[in-house]
């Protein structure tokens, strides 16, 4: 017993002392080391294209950064949803995070020190994302009904806010059906910090997480805290959904989490091949839709989806 107890408080300090180490390790990361990483890689792309204008854009350059990370994270968080055939709450939670986003707004229109829409989001997001987790635990499932109130809910709030006190101006719109040339360098910074939260989160427990998304009762008797998993996945989710959120908009999101997995296990049934094939589709997706809005003179986010759709038929067309 007390040798047990020795190795609880063990663990307890070692994850008080770690958790804060690991943060400012990936604080220092973010500030200091991906910014001469991130010159360095387009500029060699600049030189490897000749100057073209397509990576010398600014712009274009942290779109296409964001649109890469987003085609790693959100298949990788989806591919858990998806088997659990919880698809509908990463489209809940995106709706849930436009309100945030137009408190944000309304917040930084009177406040300029406090004008940050998508921390505010991830706030909004977060908090319910804890509020669907309760919902799911007092009625024993992810039902339709709170699913469907969520999600109409928060977009209810979201121009409610707007219409009361937000001109609907470009900055609603690009949070609204993305805009590859709104994404600024703090928000790349942001999604690099979510990238590498989503990795090393999902490689610390992710044998865990899978264990509970295919037997969840086999989980609870080998004494596993079910909930806590549960509400790591929905909360990563929440993040997910509102860094992607400027590329994608709040309407197109969750197909980042639902196609490129679907379309991935219609050629495999091994839920790890699955995994690593639906970032390859994504990744697929999110490149091919970027080229192929500049070259059809298109939205980029509806282009992304469109190309990830395209991917799901043709996997669909070789698993039949």
């Amino acid at each position: 017993m007390a040798v047990e107890q020795g190795r609880q408080r063990w663990d307890v300090g070692l994850l008080a002392v770690g958790i804060p180490l690991v943060l400012l390790a990936f604080g220092a990361f973010i500030v200091w080391v991906f910014p001469p990483l991130f010159d360095l890689f387009w500029g060699g792309m600049e030189t490897v294209f000749n100057g073209h204008w397509l990576v010398r854009s600014t712009f274009i350059q942290h779109g296409f950064t964001a649109g890469v990370l987003i085609g790693v994270t959100a298949p990788v968080v989806g591919a858990y949803l998806v088997n659990r055939q919880m698809a509908l709450i990463g489209e809940a939670l995106a709706h849930t995070a436009f309100g945030g986003v137009a408190i944000g707004l309304f917040v930084g229109a009177s406040v300029p020190a406090l004008d940050y829409p998508l921390a505010w989001a991830m706030v909004v997001a977060a908090i319910s994302a804890l509020g669907m987790q309760y919902i799911a635990v007092k009625t024993d499932g992810y039902a339709d009904i709170p699913i469907a109130i969520m999600l109409t809910g928060g977009f209810a709030v979201g121009i409610a806010v707007i219409s009361y006190g937000v001109v609907f101006s470009a900055t609603v719109e690009s949070y609204l059906f993305g805009d590859i040339l709104f994404v600024p360098f703090e928000n790349v910074q942001l999604m690099v910090g979510l990238a590498l939260l989503v990795g090393l989160t999902i490689g610390l427990t992710h044998k865990q997480l899978k264990f509970i998304t295919f037997d969840r009762e086999a989980a609870r008797l080998a004494r596993i805290n079910v909930w806590f998993y549960d509400t790591l996945l929905i909360v990563l989710t929440a993040l997910v959904v509102v860094a992607a959120m400027q590329i994608l908009g709040a309407i197109l999101v969750a197909g980042m989490l639902v196609i490129p997995v679907a379309a991935a296990m219609q050629i495999t049934n091994s839920f790890n091949r699955g995994l690593v094939l639906s970032v390859v589709f994504g990744q697929i997706a999110v490149i091919g839709g970027i080229l192929l809005s500049y070259d059809l003179g298109v939205a980029t986010g509806p282009m992304i989806i469109i190309t990830a759709i395209v991917i799901y038929l043709g996997s669909l067309a070789r698993g039949s």
